[in-house]
């Protein structure tokens, strides 16, 4: 058999079904659907002392302002964490270590982070795109190389964030 070392990223297929879509809907399994009233036992107590863990390691650092985030840092939180564990198990396959479900998760947030600090502190956010001591000659094009880093971030994070997955991967095969 003449397998490379990279079809190790490729999507494994079940019966025809790509188990990205199972491992991606999995999770939401794990979580109780709320009926006429919440029915606790040890999983769901765990479940929600697990969240709340998260929500408050997460918000220690934050000012309160920056709270109403929690949601959406904590769940995405428990997803991450949730579709890496499941990538451990035989047979199963990390969505993470592809390229798009990277810049899917990546542009949303650096949007949403750049368009609040925008509305929130414009100057202080436009500020960013000028050093301090800038010589008068040289501010348009600093200011259009910045531009350029700023909106290039997302992409090179992704990238990054791949290829060290994918080098890791790798590595332990090689070994």
């Amino acid at each position: 058999m003449n397998l490379s070392f990279f079809n190790q990223f490729m999507s494994p297929y079940l019966l025809g079904i790509p188990l990205i879509l199972i491992s991606l809907l999995f999770p939401t399994l794990l979580f109780p659907s709320p009926g006429n009233r919440w029915i606790t036992n040890r999983v769901s107590t765990l479940q929600s002392w697990f969240i709340c863990m998260i929500t408050k390691q997460l918000m220690i650092p934050l000012n309160k302002k920056g709270h109403k985030w929690a949601l959406i840092l904590s769940s995405l939180m428990v997803f991450l964490l949730t579709i890496n564990l499941l990538g451990l198990l035989p047979y199963t396959f990390t969505p993470t270590t592809q390229l798009s479900m990277n810049l899917a998760l990546a542009f949303p947030l650096w949007l949403a982070t750049l368009l609040t600090g925008l509305r929130n502190q414009p100057s202080a956010s436009l500020g960013h795109l000028l050093p301090e001591g800038t010589p008068t000659p040289l501010i348009p094009a600093l200011i259009m190389i910045e531009t350029t880093s700023l909106l290039i971030r997302p992409l090179a994070l992704g990238v990054r964030l791949t290829a060290n997955l994918t080098a890791g991967h790798l590595l332990i095969q090689l070994i």
